[in-house]
């Protein structure tokens, strides 16, 4: 299964950070890394007085159950030094599994698809520009054009 796993960095050494985390997570979750965004440079989210953030999203193929692979991902975060403070606060490192396939489902806490992914730019832009034929399985329109849809001024491709 091709999971997309979205990846933010304020903190610190930004580009590093989600670096190390790709390579983090795909070696913890012994998954296989099929996809990678480039890196985009984007306006907080929620709390703006915070410093920018440097975005990514990667596509691993995994055959773990997604609880298993938030597991994981939660223990990556945890490795790198994330500390859970205020909602939307700046971060060292954020992994979020955005999309499991084709997946739909919701359990305490997890929800497949990210609930709040398809109004997020600066989850959208890196993946349309990964997998921009991926169909949103419940919204039903590819990332593509989601992310045409969304606002992408507060978004930057880094070089």
């Amino acid at each position: 299964m091709i999971a997309y796993i979205a990846i933010g960095s304020n903190l610190g050494d930004r580009i590093a950070n989600v670096k190390k985390a790709v390579l983090r997570a795909a070696d913890e979750v012994k998954a296989t890394l099929v996809f990678m965004s480039s890196f985009y440079e984007t306006e907080p989210w929620g709390i703006k007085e915070q410093p920018a953030f440097v975005n990514a999203v990667m596509g691993v193929e995994t055959e773990l159950p997604p609880a298993a692979l938030l597991a994981h991902l939660k223990s990556v975060e945890a490795g790198m030094g994330r500390q859970e403070t205020e909602r939307w606060g700046p971060r060292v490192i954020d992994l979020d599994i955005i999309f499991y396939g084709g997946l739909v489902m919701d359990e305490k806490g997890l929800k497949i698809p990210h609930p709040a992914a398809h109004e997020r730019a600066f989850v959208m832009v890196p993946l349309a520009e990964i997998a921009p034929d991926f169909i949103h399985p419940v919204i039903g329109k590819s990332a593509a054009d989601i992310a045409k849809s969304l606002d992408s001024s507060g978004i930057r491709k880094m070089e």
